[in-house]
């Protein structure tokens, strides 16, 4: 039965990739047909030239996205260990005010942060953009590791500084082992939410940040499916392989720790 829902579950999400695929293998496709006269690799060779500017596009979406993962799980890390293991005044306050980003809609979170980046400078910036994407990766991260902490049994780190380990010590050798499922569920997260914003990027990066989400949508609005379906290949492409490389490491012994279990 697992197996099954398995099966079920990646056709689920396999099946939309299936005409972008096709698409991307020709030129031309019309209904009814179910599968198009005639293939050509024209799209695939456009994309690999320097005239698409998509392998440019590629590189500037993943440091992007890698910038912004490396900020939210790092600011993220303290606030979540705090809201995780701690109980105190104000609480439900300030869950409230970190998660409240991801109830407003996007295009007036963008638009109210353009008005403040633009005074500030950072507009058509990498930078501008690396901390517009925070206000939707942080909640998504805090909340995983948040989940993580509130399971974390603290008497491994008592017993590390009983025995005179420091606090880099215990960083090192005890919390970061004991909680690496979470911290790599919570960077995936941040990486893929990252790496699929348009809005964001668009407004507070001016057109001149050109990540592969707005490459994608100039193509497709212009009405070239064939290049737009290579792109979206490739724009895929990072989150299966993120979670091929990184599903290995959120089971097995590392978990059992940072639920407290021997």
């Amino acid at each position: 039965m697992r197996r099954l829902a398995l099966v079920v579950l990646t056709l689920w999400l396999i099946a939309p990739m299936v005409p972008l695929a096709i698409w991307s293998l020709t030129q031309s496709w019309f209904f009814p047909d179910l599968l198009p006269a005639q293939w050509s690799l024209k799209s695939w060779r456009y994309v690999g030239s320097a005239a698409s500017g998509v392998l440019p596009s590629l590189g500037l979406t993943i440091a992007l996205s890698g910038a912004v993962t490396a900020l939210s799980v790092a600011l993220g890390l303290p606030a979540a260990r705090a809201l995780g293991l701690y109980r105190f005044r104000g609480k439900a306050m300030v869950e409230l005010l970190i998660f409240a980003p991801t109830l407003v809609p996007g295009i007036a979170v963008g638009m109210g942060l353009h008005s403040v980046f633009l005074s500030l400078g950072l507009t058509n910036s990498f930078a501008g953009v690396a901390l517009a994407h925070l206000i939707p990766t942080l909640p998504y991260t805090i909340l995983i590791l948040a989940g993580v902490f509130a399971n974390f049994d603290t008497a491994y780190e008592d017993q590390a500084r009983s025995l005179g380990a420091g606090r880099l010590t215990v960083l090192r050798h005890i919390t970061l082992p004991a909680i690496l499922p979470g911290v790599i569920t919570a960077a995936l997260f941040a990486f893929l939410v990252s790496w699929s914003q348009y809005v964001l990027t668009l407004l507070i990066g001016g057109g001149r940040i050109v990540t592969l989400p707005l490459l994608l949508f100039n193509f497709t609005a212009a009405g070239r499916n064939d290049i737009a379906g290579a792109i979206a290949m490739i724009y895929i492409l990072p989150g299966v392989l993120i979670l091929m490389i990184t599903a290995r490491h959120l089971t097995g012994r590392n978990a059992a720790i940072a639920l407290g279990k021997p």
